[in-house]
């Protein structure tokens, strides 16, 4: 296959939503309308496998929470689909941030009952910062919910996102018939238990067709003629061009656990979706058909071997070909690297591969070269943007357990830090370090990892902050100023990077009135 014709076939997308919103659910039904999975289910065998046992997966295992990102590539309708279904709990939303970096477009699944919730508007956010085309999913529509007008004005709302149906459900809950795809102009009838044939899609181009009445009834025929009218008033039409630049998103109505709208919902996106996207990097824009290999590193995940060896780095590919055993150039090292076992992810097993293409997610084994944001190409000295690292929700110090471990601990919160765990900040007063996190439980997991992992024993001590701000200006007078007012308020990161530890809203609010000339920033891209 030419790489032009192979950058052409790739569809990469990721699925988010708050926790049980049916987002795992969606994804199996995905890869099993696509022919990659005979059983719905069958996904879950493929998160990355870890090859020991730890307290850490008990910790997970306990919570019944899944923290990796998983990989998953089938091909439908000759085409490469790459999916990337995300953590949904919120204590591993970073992970899901950067993620969204990998994609290039996503797929928001919303419940019909509970409407947006608070994880779906983070999420989103961060795709608008980007620009990000998004197809918007309503699920479980066999279940009593909100009105689908009122779902809309909610997403709206909510969201800020501009909302263009493209298909209408027909009922819901114990009345729910089936959904109109507005989009093929076809009747698809609801069958319980994903028991639908080729009869219960029937071909309706004008709602005045009698088979409408005969099929759902003439009281919930009449029902879609009236909100079809309206929705078609009130909502624009389909455009692809403002779609793929994230100004326009379709929106889908079905029942992933019932097979229901899933095919819909894909045949559109294969139709619609954007192939592999040009990233910027800090020296110029590269685009997907250029013929020099590109690509960063935007995840790391241990796979909890006790001896901490065995670490895989999701690398997003953003130009040219990847070769299996080819010297390529890591950036921030400044040196060549090669890797006999490149791993593409398939959602029944992971194979070596020897080539990948723009928008492929393959896996490099990692003995610690790696950190996140890291950059390999044939050569050229690339530094791609829009993998930040968020303001932390939650803030402890780290002391020491054990001083006869310092090394060991300093080694592992360096290596965890590495992987986005979590963020570390070093004061600049007294040099105390203070780990923040978005989610309570990263702090457990770190404790875990750090004495299973490193030998390190490590407490966590209250530290009462509000938010860590980066600051920045052009004002080096200015900058020293605030420096020589706010030291004791000030901190480094892992990169350096100075941080304004604010200890109130209030506390931000007047160090932002009485320093206007320091930017302060809420993530560490600006």
């Amino acid at each position: 296959m030419s790489a032009s014709k192979a950058i052409n076939n790739r569809r990469t997308f990721g699925i988010i939503s708050h926790p049980d919103a049916g987002k795992t659910t969606l994804t199996e039904k995905l890869l099993l309308f696509g022919g990659a999975i005979q059983v719905a289910g069958a996904v879950k065998s493929n998160k990355i496998k870890r090859t020991a046992t730890s307290d850490f997966m008990e910790i997970e295992r306990q919570r019944g929470i899944s923290v990796a990102t998983s990989v998953m590539a089938f091909e439908y309708r000759d085409l490469q689909i790459n999916i990337l279904d995300t953590p949904g709990h919120q204590d591993f939303a970073e992970d899901t941030y950067r993620t969204l970096t990998a994609v290039d477009s996503v797929i928001v699944v919303i419940d019909v009952a509970k409407g947006v919730e608070s994880q779906t508007e983070k999420l989103v956010n961060v795709c608008r910062m980007r620009n990000t085309p998004i197809i918007v999913f309503i699920n479980k529509l066999d279940r009593e919910g909100q009105d689908a007008i009122d779902l809309l004005d909610e997403v709206e709302q909510k969201l800020g996102l501009n909302v263009c149906p493209l298909s209408w459900p027909v009922g819901m809950g114990q009345r729910f018939k089936g959904v109109f795809n507005m989009f093929e102009e076809k009747l698809v009838l609801f069958q319980p238990h994903g028991k639908q044939t080729e009869a219960d899609i029937i071909e309706i181009t004008d709602l005045s067709d009698e088979r409408l009445d005969k099929n759902v009834g003439k009281a919930a025929a009449d029902e879609l003629r009236s909100e079809l009218e309206m929705v078609t008033e009130v909502y624009p039409a389909f455009d692809k061009e403002a779609y793929l630049k994230g100004q326009l998103s379709p929106v889908f109505f079905g029942s992933a656990i019932n097979n229901f709208g899933v095919k819909e919902l894909l045949d559109c996106f294969v139709e619609i979706a954007p192939g592999p996207l040009a990233r910027s990097a800090e020296e110029r824009e590269v685009r997907p058909e250029e013929d020099v290999f590109s690509g960063f590193i935007f995840k790391i995940h241990a796979n909890m071997d006790p001896k901490h060896r065995d670490r895989i780095a999701f690398l997003r590919i953003c130009s040219g070909t990847f070769n299996r055993n080819t010297n390529y150039l890591h950036v921030r090292q400044n040196r060549k690297i090669k890797f006999a076992n490149p791993t593409s992810f398939m959602a029944s097993k992971k194979t070596v591969i020897d080539e990948a293409y723009p928008g492929d997610v393959i896996g490099l084994y990692d003995s610690g070269n790696f950190k996140i944001g890291d950059t390999l190409t044939d050569g050229e000295a690339l530094h791609f943007k829009g993998i930040p690292s968020f303001s932390p929700e939650l803030f402890r110090y780290v002391e020491n357990a054990d001083p006869l471990k310092s090394k060991q601990l300093n080694k592992g919160l360096d290596q965890l830090m590495d992987e986005g765990l979590a963020q570390l900040f070093t004061m600049e007063l007294n040099g105390r370090k203070i780990i923040g996190t978005v989610g309570a439980l990263q702090f457990d997991v770190i404790q875990y990892r750090l004495l299973h992992e490193y030998g390190a024993s490590c407490t966590f001590e209250p530290v009462n902050l509000y938010k860590a701000c980066w600051v920045s200006t052009s004002d080096k007078e200015a900058l020293k100023a605030f420096v020589s007012r706010r030291k004791k308020d000030l901190a480094k990161d892992k990169n350096g990077n100075l941080v304004y530890m604010a200890e109130s809203a209030w506390a931000l609010k007047m160090a932002q009135e009485n320093h206007p000339e320091i930017q302060f920033h809420f993530t560490d891209e600006w």
